[in-house]
């Protein structure tokens, strides 16, 4: 299947601001939507990680991407979602992917994934008013931070009460739980027992490993087959444009390694290297490290329970000066309200 990019994806860009002032994808934003948004790459993920009866009985060679994005507009930094219809024992159905992006788990996240879910319904149900039945929603969480998730994959263990109430209210409690891929247990043999394609397993390793790792470009070394097998298959320079920008945009590689294991693969790699990070240049690769560290402040924010309000949220992501943003990020670790992250 041509390595095609779903509905409305393009090669990633690093620009702060998308056509009509929408925040721009962040980069894991954009190359899990570029490379999954693939039905061929997101089948291979799911045959390695769904419970073996349930995938047996999807028609992953039927597998469609379905256009919409379901999150909450304050959670799109740390949120990327793709939707996907499916035949499951020949009913219609629909899977549901979504990656985390942040180093620790999200203690509410089956609430999250619930609500997603929901809207996905409620989607369906605009489309077809008539419906007395509602499809199936295989929900996925691919998770990548830095620490295996410990938190609730049911909504159940969300609930706040104690074990004699639960289990005298649990009848009429919502009972939900999503599947999980915690790709900071996973290591390099077990991402290659699972049969992805070439361009699923590349990206599943740089969004384990890449961000803020001067050691990435040594780490893809031993797939060098696997990443010109990328740039081989039909449309495969835009997946490649993909994984290069993502490399120079998070990960703290040095300029000359991407490029010398660019031209190990062949001159149209190391051409296409060449043209990446002239793109890059021209946009302004700092912006594109000025939304990471934007988004690290925010994650500290989070972790510490602090609140974000509009206005801070708005000054920290519209920010493209990385001095600014160091000296935020040292600051966000001890003030004690947002706001007081801009006063001296």
């Amino acid at each position: 299947m041509a390595d095609q990019p779903g509905p409305g994806e393009g090669p990633p860009s690093p620009d702060r601001k998308a056509p009509g002032g929408q925040p721009a994808p962040t980069p894991h934003d954009a190359v899990f939507k570029r490379v999954f948004g693939v039905p061929a790459n997101a089948a291979s993920q799911l045959r390695a990680v769904l419970p073996p009866d349930l995938a047996g009985r999807l028609d992953l060679g039927r597998l469609a991407p379905a256009p919409g994005s379901f999150v909450d507009g304050s959670l799109r930094w740390r949120h990327s979602d793709l939707l996907f219809t499916a035949p499951l024992d020949g009913r219609d159905a629909f899977v549901y992917i979504l990656v985390e992006h942040q180093s620790s788990d999200d203690p509410l996240m089956a609430y999250r994934m619930l609500r997603y879910v929901t809207r996905i319904w409620d989607q369906y149900e605009r489309e077809h008013p008539k419906a007395r039945r509602l499809p199936a929603v295989i929900p996925l969480v691919v998770h990548h931070g830095r620490r295996q998730w410990a938190g609730p994959l049911q909504l159940l263990d969300v609930i706040d009460l104690g074990p004699t109430a639960k289990e005298a209210a649990q009848p009429y409690l919502p009972r939900f739980e999503f599947l999980l891929d915690d790709l900071s247990g996973v290591d390099d043999q077990q991402l290659q027992d699972r049969h992805l394609t070439p361009s699923a397993e590349i990206t599943l390793v740089l969004l384990r490993d890449a961000s803020g790792n001067p050691e990435i470009v040594a780490r893809l070394r031993p797939r060098s087959g696997k990443l010109r097998a990328v740039l081989d298959q039909p449309s495969g320079v835009e997946a490649f444009i993909a994984i290069l920008t993502y490399i120079e945009i998070v990960s703290d590689a040095p300029v000359g390694d991407l490029r010398d294991l660019a031209a190990s693969l062949g001159p149209d790699a190391e051409e296409t290297y060449v043209t990446t990070a002239e793109m890059l240049r021209a946009e302004g690769r700092v912006e594109g490290k000025a939304l990471g560290k934007a988004e690290d402040i925010l994650v500290v924010f989070e972790q510490r329970g602090i609140d974000v309000d509009e206005r801070s949220r708005g000054l920290i992501e519209s920010c493209t000066d990385l001095g600014t943003l160091n000296g935020w990020f040292r600051r966000a670790f001890k003030v004690g309200k947002a706001s007081d992250l801009f006063e001296e």
